[in-house]
């Protein structure tokens, strides 16, 4: 077999764009959603700038951003906010009550249903608000039963990926293979059309997380409570009134034992003075300190200082540190309020009550706090160190609207659960009956959880996220033009060439295998969109079935295990956890086997290839 011949120029540069998109989404320093708007502008001008023929007709670029318009796209939010309405109204709530309760009888078979708990709920509706609903739960129960969160928390986050592989609802990434699979002419997926297999699969790598993958993650010292070890910078304010003003720098390390940390002095607003011993502290000046939050508070009382919130020292009584104050740790969850916005523009202090003091990055340290706590921008799995009164605190996680991690068992709750958690059901079997397309079914049902009450318009734009609304646009119209252009035909006559003399069972696999590798360094979601056309076309080649193809594509696009940027849930439980790069390959690695394997024996043996 020859190798293929190139294509022509515009495959050529879609394809050349393909791989820079791929680099662009992996870079941690370019948001994602300026990486997807930048690849679908490219698209659209270069089809203007050199346009294509597409039979005989000049192919118009406007039809690129029809993604915004697209049934999986349109199916994906109405499910994230619907997923989102579940876990504001406490809906869940008695399942998580009676997995806490049964944790302290048998730790072992609680563990079991968490994961399988897990799997299911994330078969529906989508693993983020599954994942933000059981980290408090196992986070307090860890540590009441003294076990280290961390070896149950990266099994239970890689539960929800297992289980979501079981519907076409399950994640956006399976609504995105059947819906351009479908567009592509192929005969769309019901529901549970590939249940029989994902069950199978599920039940192994569950059991592996069950049994196997605690023993792999090693112990992290994870309490999240007043006493956590999370290191946060933080800038202690020397009022007039405070004890360490006219002292030296050394005489306040005296004071503290010589255990602070001063990384900088301010003094006004652009001038940092050397950290000498002898240089006097002033009224006025900013520490910049980093260590943990129970040090912090000892520093503030020891040096008559205050930790500083904003462009003024913390006032009021009901804001000041009292013995009726808590310190708590607020996580920056996907869909929360404080996702990608400052702690000013929110409001933060006026609206929850609550004074921010500090700030973790995860897994990046913070090299400034110049401007204060408040004008830092947040991301997604990083953590507030806020102070308030117990009470508000309380209200606060009882809310749901913010992740709180204050080793509570308190779960959101209101007299609109019972309903919320009809109207998912609805959804659900109004798509799995087939009596609704699931992009209308959940419209529906969006738009009933409005009216009920269940949500409001704030609460449901904030379960909107704009990184997933863009890659899911950027990566239909990348893989539009591939198709388009021949570009996927192409890809796939490499592949072809590549596993020449294979058998179908061997290519299948082996296309299993490349969309699992692909995911774990890009977009989940572009892995996906990218590699169904060329399933399609790799089927077509060999005069087989396309479904097992693109359920391969399916599969290996979810397998989402090895590194923890290759999905949002993973970032969340890996700081949560504490974990490192490497407990992500050491656990994700030996399931990605698992479940690449189990597929790929299951799959040729289904569909009889």
């Amino acid at each position: 077999m020859p190798f293929p011949a190139p294509p022509d120029p515009h495959a050529i540069g879609i394809l050349i764009l393909t791989v820079v998109a791929l680099i662009l989404f992996t870079r941690e320093n370019i948001p994602l959603e300026t990486s997807s708007l930048l690849v679908i502008a490219i698209l659209a001008v270069g089809f203007e700038v050199f346009p294509y023929q597409q039979d005989g007709n000049d192919f118009h670029s406007i039809g690129l951003f029809s993604g915004f318009g697209h049934e999986a796209l349109i199916a994906v939010c109405a499910l994230m906010i619907a997923g989102q309405a579940l876990v504001r109204t406490g809906a869940l709530e008695p399942i998580g009550r009676s997995l806490a309760k049964l944790w302290r009888i048998s730790p072992l078979i609680s563990l079991l249903l968490t994961l399988v708990i897990g799997a299911v709920l994330s078969a529906f509706i989508n693993n983020t608000p599954v994942v933000v609903l059981l980290l408090p739960i196992l986070i307090s129960v860890s540590l009441r039963t003294n076990r280290s969160p961390s070896s149950v928390l990266m099994p239970m986050g890689f539960a929800t990926l297992v289980g979501g592989m079981c519907t076409t609802i399950g994640t956006s990434t399976n609504l995105l293979v059947v819906s351009v699979a479908s567009d592509m002419g192929v005969e769309k997926f019901s529901m549970f059309d590939f249940l029989l297999p994902a069950s199978i699969a599920s039940v192994l790598g569950v059991t592996y997380l069950w049994l196997i993958a605690p023993l792999l993650v090693s112990e992290r010292e994870t309490p999240l409570s007043d006493t956590s070890p999370r290191v946060f910078l933080a800038q202690l304010h020397i009022p007039e009134d405070s004890n360490s003003v006219g002292e030296t720098l050394a005489q306040l390390m005296k004071k503290t034992s010589n255990a602070m940390k001063v990384e900088k002095i301010q003094r006004g607003e652009n001038t940092f003075l050397s950290l000498l011993p002898d240089v006097e502290i002033k009224a006025g000046d900013r520490l910049f300190v980093r260590d943990t939050p129970k040090e912090l508070k000892e520093y503030e009382e020891v040096l008559g200082a205050t930790l500083y919130s904003d462009n003024e020292p913390i006032k009021g009584d009901d804001l000041a540190s009292t013995s009726q104050q808590q310190l708590a740790e607020i996580v920056v969850s996907q869909g929360s309020p404080l996702e990608n916005t400052t702690l000013s523009r929110l409001r933060f202090n006026d609206r929850y009550q609550l004074i921010p003091l500090a700030l973790h990055h995860a897994g990046k340290k913070i090299e400034n706090l110049y401007s204060g706590v408040h004008e830092v921008w947040l991301r997604t799995g990083d953590i507030i160190l806020v102070q308030g009164k117990a009470d508000t605190l309380k209200k606060l996680k009882q809310s749901g609207e913010l992740l709180v991690l204050d080793s509570t068992e308190d779960l959101p709750h209101s007299e609109k659960a019972t309903l919320a958690l009809i109207i998912m059901i609805g959804i659900v079997l109004t798509a799995a009956l087939g009596i609704l397309p699931i992009a209308i079914s959940a419209v529906c049902g969006v738009l009933l959880l409005i009216i009920t009450g269940c949500l409001n318009w704030r609460e449901a734009t904030q379960a909107l996220s704009t990184p997933i609304v863009l890659i899911v646009v950027a990566s239909l119209a990348m893989g539009s033009a591939l198709l388009i252009t021949g570009g996927t035909e192409y890809m796939a006559s490499v592949f072809l060439y590549l596993t020449a003399g294979a058998s179908a069972p061997i290519v299948l696999s082996g296309l299993m295998l490349l969309m699992a590798l692909l995911t774990n360094i890009v977009s989940n979601n572009a892995a996906a969109v990218i590699g169904t056309p060329v399933a399609v076309s790799i089927a077509q080649q060999l005069d087989q079935p396309a479904a097992p193809f693109i359920l391969a594509v399916l599969f290996g696009a979810n397998m989402s295990y090895i590194t923890p940027m290759a999905y949002k849930t993973n970032l969340l439980v890996m700081n949560a956890g504490g974990y490192k790069f490497m407990d992500f390959v050491k656990v994700g690695t030996p399931l990605t086997l698992i479940m690449w394997l189990s597929y790929s024996l299951l799959l040729p043996w289904l569909y009889k290839l």
